[in-house]
């Protein structure tokens, strides 16, 4: 028992320091960079923003790999096992950061954007297929700038334990800011893409190799190996008997 912490078990307190944060082995290949959209319309300009997104990705050096949302089903409709589902939750394991991109829907994002995360488990099976990733959060509005669905996007981000980077990107009236091909013009915006596709690439060479010692939690450490607590308090439990013992010995010379 810590004498100023006494509702902390010190056994299962971990003491922060640098050594932990280096890595014991660095990882060589790409960054891997899953991209989500929320629109199924035929001409979506979140895809086509997230497209645009993967492109500097790639020319960053990620490896990317975009979900096609078509074909979801709404969560719980089937099982877990539905092909569309197993793809999403394998890519997500196969990642190491997201980009997440939505239209502002009715001043939040849409059902079709957070149909996917709700297929997501925070856990299975021992596996979390978001804890520890990176993730940058990007919106289209059809009118003027907003930033209503960006900070819905931080919110889920935050609820499925990720690592969301401080840089953002929100395409006000976004039906002008693509070409007849799809490609985003030079803007100001598309500027702030390639801000956020750059720092999203950043953190994750930083935490990727990190993301188990960062997410390592006192309390989960507590539930996996509650005898540690036990034991600790049985051993505490005996010397306070043979204190009080030693104290009411009557062969005690004072």
């Amino acid at each position: 028992m810590l004498k100023d912490l006494p509702n902390v078990s010190a056994s299962h307190l971990d003491m922060p320091d640098l050594s932990k944060l280096e890595p014991g082995e660095v990882s060589q290949h790409a960054p891997r960079i899953l991209l989500l959209y929320g629109s199924l319309r035929p001409t979506s300009y979140s895809r086509l923003l997230t497209l645009e997104a993967e492109r500097i990705l790639r020319h960053l050096g990620g490896e990317t790999r975009v979900f096609e949302p078509q074909g979801l089903p709404l969560v719980d409709s089937v099982a877990a096992d539905h092909p569309k589902v197993a793809e999403l939750r394998k890519l997500s394991e196969w990642s190491e950061g997201h980009v997440w991109c939505s239209p502002e829907r009715h001043g939040t994002l849409t059902a079709v954007f957070k149909n996917q995360i709700d297929w997501l488990p925070l856990e299975s099976g021992g596996v979390r297929p978001t804890q520890g990733r990176t993730l940058a959060v990007m919106q289209v509005c059809g009118g003027s700038q907003s930033f209503n669905a960006v900070n819905a996007l931080r919110l889920l981000g935050r609820w499925m334990r990720m690592v969301t980077i401080p840089n953002q990107s929100s395409v006000a009236k976004a039906y002008q800011e693509f070409d007849a091909d799809g490609r985003m013009k030079p803007s100001a915006y598309y500027d702030r893409v390639v801000d956020v596709m750059e720092e999203l690439c950043k953190f994750t060479l930083l935490i990727r190799d990190r993301s188990d010692y960062l997410t390592d939690r006192y309390s989960e450490r507590q539930e996996a190996h509650p005898e540690l607590a036990t034991t600790l308090a049985a051993a505490a439990m005996d010397h306070e008997t043979g204190a009080t013992n030693a104290d009411t010995d009557d062969s005690e010379t004072e």
